[in-house]
């Protein structure tokens, strides 16, 4: 799993590629790639955690910008991580994400589908795990009215730094959605339309069937 992650990512432009991980045997299969691999604290409670405590360990500036890439996301597209780091530098948000549009009527109701409504200006109104915004009228659906969040981020490390010292608020506590933490204190997350269709990643034991027959097959991300 985490060398396709690690190809994905080296596939895109990104300066450098880096693993943060507190398990060795992360580590020992990524030995002889072209990754660095950064060993964090077992203890951290949140990915975004260890990808803080990474930076301070390479002494990144705070200018710098960070690109969080999933171990769990084998298919994201090399593009949509450019995306991300691009959108950021250009918007001079403090985060940037991704989003699209859903596959199945389905996913609306799915809370493990998490939903974004945006502002005019692309910016992140919401996040939540209900199916928002609410039809009250039942009026004829656009394309756009549901959007479906992927949990890709770019950061500053000045930010990211920032970021994790603030408590977890009220509404990440409900919705059990981190990004609303930076909402809530006033920071602007970009969102970016996703430029590659993004298949979902490796939640369960049926994504991971689904993503090892789509590697058997031969088809690429």
């Amino acid at each position: 799993m985490i060398q396709r992650v690690v190809t994905q990512a080296m596939l895109s432009g990104a300066s450098r590629v880096i693993v943060a991980t507190d398990h060795q045997d992360i580590k020992l299969a990524l030995k002889g790639s072209q990754c660095d691999v950064v060993m964090t604290q077992a203890d951290l409670p949140s990915g975004t955690d260890r990808l803080a405590a990474a930076a301070a360990s390479l002494d990144l500036s705070d200018d710098t910008i960070v690109v969080n890439l999933q171990g769990d996301e084998p298919l994201m597209p090399p593009e949509c991580l450019d995306q991300v780091a691009q959108g950021i530098a250009r918007a001079q948000t403090e985060m940037a994400t991704l989003a699209c549009r859903f596959d199945h009527v389905e996913q609306l109701s799915d809370p493990n589908c998490v939903k974004v409504v945006t502002s005019l200006t692309n910016r992140a109104l919401y996040f939540s795990r209900a199916a928002i915004p609410f039809n009250r009228d039942q009026d004829p659906i656009e394309a756009d009215d549901h959007l479906r969040h992927i949990g890709l981020y770019a950061y500053r490390v000045g930010f990211l730094n920032q970021f994790v010292q603030w408590p977890t608020t009220r509404l990440e506590r409900l919705e059990k959605l981190e990004q609303l933490r930076a909402l809530a204190h006033g920071a602007e997350i970009l969102v970016e339309k996703a430029i590659r269709p993004v298949p979902p990643g490796v939640d369960t034991a049926e994504d991971l069937k689904q993503v090892r027959q789509h590697f058997k097959e031969g088809n690429l991300p």
